[in-house]
């Protein structure tokens, strides 16, 4: 007990007492609860987030039609100062791609404050928000809405509460069976429904319920900008040359296997392979491994090499990954038009609970005056480009 807790006394502590009080201190702050690989698991008896456990609905919604979509970042301040006025801190996580943003409260902005917002998610990716306990669903479906019509999945789970159709539920409790032998890692790798004529542009993911620190559960995100940039010119060209086929029928057959309504029939959309961005004018690759079956135009089995090359660039480019580790109440926000992410496994026996909300965007398309990321920073910053042909290259190895 601290000595001003204590009752008063007239009396100062002997050197004994004084040397005793040193050692039970010393012993108490030593008593450190740890044990390697293992964290304190939460009980979730009275669950605070009832009303947005997963539920599968079983309605139908007729086929998607074109809505119009305008990109509120066109309209921000291109230096940020809406933004900064209120952050305390805005760090990247690396050249590439990832920023996490402190001091804002996403439930409490202005539209300039968001127009800015959707700037930076656009040039960087993914922006973390962390401790955002303000931004209930009803307020994150809000902010959706401001960047577009919001998008309703056809087969995954909405929330129970039963008026939240367009809010997507991940979810797994303390009795979920683990699901990585399902999935090859590469496969986990997504850019989200992209089989839509308008898939998703502004997303954000919030957990309410997930592992503590080190618990694992935690995400990754890939740039499709650096996916474009470390291609070869030639392959490039290539790429830009041809188009792919996205498909929702692998979600429809797993559903339908589980028993589960199909709420929208599936579709298989063509989408160029390659696409630019609407306000930041760059190209980059548009191309995940969870969804695109093939390639347009050319033999089986060049579809099937591109596919199998494509999936290597994605998934093993380390300098285009950013992975975040959660807390309870983090946002992320990314811009699914030009990111690919993946779940990562081995959280059990943790609660990993959150909703997501997407806002559909342009149908994509491929403007042949865009420009590459990397050669317009370099330019913008006097920064070298890298060699693609491995010459001249030093021996850079952790």
């Amino acid at each position: 007990m601290a000595p001003s807790l204590e009752e008063p006394t007239a009396s100062f502590p002997t050197e004994v007492q004084a040397t005793e009080s040193k050692l039970k201190f010393h012993k108490k702050s030593s008593a450190l609860q740890y044990s390697p690989g293992r964290t304190v698991v939460e009980t979730h008896d009275d669950y605070e987030h009832e009303a947005l456990k997963p539920y599968f609905p079983d309605v139908k919604w007729p086929a998607l039609q074109e809505v119009p979509y305008e990109d509120k970042a066109l309209l921000a301040d291109p230096e940020f100062r809406n933004l900064k006025a209120i952050a305390t801190d805005i760090s990247d996580y690396n050249p590439k791609i990832g920023t996490e943003v402190s001091g804002v409260d996403l439930a409490n902005l202005t539209d300039s404050q968001k127009n800015d917002i959707a700037l930076l998610i656009a040039i960087r990716g993914v922006v973390f928000f962390r401790d955002q306990k303000n931004l209930t669903i009803d307020k994150q479906r809000e902010l959706g809405a401001y960047f577009g019509k919001l998008h309703k999945h056809a087969t995954t789970s909405v929330p129970k509460r039963g008026d939240l159709d367009d809010v997507h539920v991940i979810w797994a409790d303390e009795n979920s069976k683990d699901q990585r032998a399902l999935f090859t890692p590469t496969f986990l790798w997504h850019s989200d429904v992209t089989y839509e004529i308008q898939p998703p542009s502004y997303t954000s993911l919030k957990v309410l319920t997930g592992p503590p620190r080190g618990g694992g559960g935690d995400t990754l995100w890939s740039s499709q900008y650096a996916a474009y940039d470390v291609l070869s010119r030639p392959m490039q060209i290539y790429l830009e040359s041809l188009t792919a086929l996205h498909s929702a029928q692998i979600q429809a057959d797993n559903s339908v296997a589980f028993g589960r309504a199909i709420r929208r029939a599936p579709v298989v959309t063509e989408h160029p392979i390659i696409r630019t961005h609407p306000v930041t004018g760059w190209k980059s690759l548009f191309f995940n491994p969870g969804f695109v079956t093939k390639i347009i135009g050319v033999p089986n089995l060049e579809s099937d090499t591109l596919i199998k090359y494509l999936n290597e660039i994605v998934a093993t480019t380390q300098e285009a990954h950013v992975r975040f580790q959660w807390n309870k109440n983090d946002v992320a926000f990314w811009d699914n038009r030009i990111c690919n992410h993946s779940a990562s496994y081995g959280f059990a026996p943790h609660r990993r609970h959150a909703v997501r909300v997407a806002s559909h965007g342009e149908i994509p398309v491929l403007d042949p005056a865009g420009k590459s990321q990397e050669k317009d920073l370099a330019e913008k910053f006097g920064l070298p480009l890298p060699s693609k042909d491995g010459s001249g290259q030093s021996n850079y190895n952790d």
